[in-house]
C-alpha cells in the first residue's frame, strides 16, 4: 500500500471489519436481511447500505436524490436524516443486490487505499457539506465499521471480533470522548478524578482528572482517591458509549465504587455516538 504510515493502522482495522461483516452477509437468506440489530431503527440491510453508502461517498460517489418517508422514529435530527439517506434508497433491494454492491464497493475502496498518497491532513469531504481531515476520516470509518460488524454479529448470532484491530481503534476514539462526558456533560467538580476500569477481551484503565477549571483530561495512570470508579466489561463499555444499550438494562454489569450521583449523571452522558 501507498497509504501514509500514519493511516495505515486504521486502513488494516478498517479492512479486517468491513472483510467480517461481507463473511457474516454473504450465505444470510431473504427474511434474515430484515432482522433487528442493537443500532436504533436499523435492520441488517440498514447497516450494510449505511456502510456501502458512507464508503461510496468515501470514493467520491454523488449522494443519492431521495425523499425520506416522514414516520421514520429514529430520524430526530440533520445528520441522522443525512445518514439514513444512503439506508431508504435501498429498503427494497433484495439479498442479490445487497451482497453485490457491497462487494463491489469494498473492491473499489481497496483499490483506492492501494493508491492513496494523499497526506493526513488533506482536507476530505465530510457529513453534512463539512470537510474533515483524511486522517479524521479513515479514523472514523474503521470506528463505525467495526461498530457495525458488532451490530451484525448480535442480530445474527455471531459473536466475535471484540479484540479486533477495529476494537482497538475504536477503543481509543471513545476513550478520547471521556474528558467532555465527565467534566463538561456529567459536571464532574472541580479537582476531582473518575477511574474507568475495563476488563474483558480488551483491558484497560483510565482516569479522568477534572482541574480547578473544571477541564478534564485522561491518562493511564492511576488515581489515589478518586471520587468515583466505574468497573464494567468491554462490550459493556462500548455498547454503552455508542447508544446500544441504556444504563438502566446493563445495571447489573456496571460495578460503582464512590458516588452514585456522579456515576449516574456519568453513565446518562455516556453515548456518545449513535
Amino acid at each position: 500500500m501507498t497509504v501514509h504510515p500514519s493511516l495505515q493502522n486504521y486502513a488494516d482495522a478498517w479492512t479486517h471489519s468491513v472483510d467480517a461483516i461481507a463473511a457474516l452477509v454473504q450465505p444470510l437468506d431473504e427474511p434474515d436481511w430484515n432482522r433487528r440489530t442493537p443500532c436504533p431503527g436499523w435492520s441488517v440491510r440498514d447497516i450494510v447500505s449505511h456502510v456501502i453508502g458512507m464508503e461510496s461517498e468515501m470514493l467520491g460517489d454523488p449522494r443519492p436524490i431521495h425523499t425520506l418517508p416522514r414516520d421514520l422514529y429514529h430520524v430526530t435530527d440533520e445528520l441522522s436524516r443525512y445518514m439514513e439517506m444512503q439506508v431508504d434508497v435501498r429498503r427494497h433491494h433484495t439479498s442479490p443486490e445487497m451482497t453485490a454492491e457491497l462487494e463491489y464497493t469494498i473492491i473499489r475502496r481497496n483499490r483506492q487505499l492501494r493508491n492513496e498518497s494523499r497526506e493526513p491532513g488533506t482536507m476530505v469531504r465530510a457529513p453534512l457539506g463539512t470537510e474533515q481531515t483524511l486522517e479524521r476520516a479513515m479514523q472514523l470509518r474503521a470506528v463505525d465499521v467495526w461498530v457495525h460488524e458488532q451490530d451484525l454479529r448480535t442480530a445474527l448470532g455471531e459473536p466475535g471480533g471484540l479484540d479486533s484491530p477495529g476494537a482497538y481503534v475504536a477503543r481509543d476514539t471513545l476513550v478520547a470522548a471521556l474528558p467532555k462526558v465527565v467534566a463538561k456533560d456529567a459536571g464532574a467538580p472541580a479537582n476531582s478524578a473518575v477511574v474507568f476500569d475495563v476488563h474483558g477481551p480488551i483491558e484497560f484503565m483510565r482516569t479522568v482528572r477534572v482541574d480547578a477549571d473544571g477541564r478534564g483530561t485522561v491518562d493511564g495512570a492511576p488515581s489515589l482517591g478518586p471520587a468515583v470508579t466505574l468497573v464494567l466489561d468491554w462490550e459493556t463499555y462500548f455498547r454503552l458509549a455508542c447508544g446500544r444499550v441504556r444504563p438502566a438494562a446493563v445495571a447489573d454489569r456496571v460495578k460503582v465504587d464512590g458516588d452514585q450521583e456522579l456515576a449516574d449523571a456519568i453513565l446518562a452522558a455516556f453515548a456518545v455516538t449513535k
